[in-house]
């Protein structure tokens, strides 16, 4: 209990970040956008990922503003060209020191939901505000997934079977799969002002780029959704099945909550 199911450093993190960020980052975009971010900002991305949002960041902030980008396994970003107001250090949100009364933005984007300690870490990341700073959350509610078209009903049973047993093996690790829906008032609890939510989804059709996340998360756990009952052909045909341009699924929705420290 307690450990980071879909670790950083599996063979398959690559594939992962790049379905979140080709079906994510223009939404995640959108919404830091609208807080006003622009040059001279001091920003904090939590869990940095493949770095595609910590890099346009820094673009947003320009030469004279800063971006700190953490994460608890940052060597995908470590050997990449970066600009020189980022910095990407390695850091454990839930352990490691924090700044307090720094940032004028803190964003973390599906971080939270996958550690037992999340109201925690969510008042240590408003106490990193500055006042007046303004912190964005972006999660998912994972129980949301209705198959949009299939081949056959089979089809879909399947989907279900194997998508139920990967989020129940992501909650004995301690992620909460229905975080997103909790947000708007966990931001409210923890004291913040101008409290706004929206919520994104899309289809994903088989073969589309952004559906290869399930392949991708159901890849790396593959030994524990064997352990669970899942037996090896199931689990070759469920990832036929995501290649299938008959099948479609929605995508998990993406809720972006905001909120303002009091100046």
């Amino acid at each position: 209990m307690g450990h980071y199911a879909l670790d950083n450093v599996a063979a398959q993190t690559a594939d992962r970040f790049l379905a979140l960020e080709t079906c994510y980052d223009p939404v995640t975009r959108a919404h830091l956008a609208a807080t006003g971010l622009g040059p001279g900002w001091c920003c904090l991305e939590v869990g940095g990922g493949g770095g595609s949002v910590g890099t346009w960041l820094a673009e947003q902030a320009g030469p004279e503003g800063r971006v700190t980008v953490t994460d608890i396994a940052p060597d995908r970003m470590a050997d990449a060209p970066l600009p020189d107001n980022l910095r990407v250090i390695r850091h454990d949100i839930v352990h490691d020191p924090l700044p307090e009364d720094t940032y004028d933005l803190v964003h973390a984007r599906l971080v939270l939901l996958h550690l037992p300690e999340r109201l925690d870490v969510l008042a240590r990341l408003v106490r990193s505000l500055r006042p007046g700073g303004r912190l964005v959350l972006e999660e998912f509610d994972c129980r949301w997934t209705p198959v949009l078209a299939a081949p056959d009903p089979a089809a879909a049973d399947l989907f279900h079977l194997v998508h139920d047993a990967f989020l129940a093996r992501l909650a004995h690790a301690g992620a909460d799969v229905q975080w997103g829906s909790r947000i708007y008032q966990a931001l409210r609890d923890a004291g913040l002002h101008e409290v706004a939510a929206t919520t994104y989804s899309q289809a994903w059709p088989g073969a589309s780029p952004a559906i290869a996340l399930h392949r991708a998360n159901s890849v790396q756990l593959r030994g524990e959704l064997l352990d669970s009952g899942i037996s090896a052909q199931q689990l070759q045909d469920f990832w036929n099945l995501l290649e299938n341009p008959a099948f479609a699924v929605s995508s998990y929705p993406l809720t972006t909550a905001s909120g303002r420290r009091a100046p």
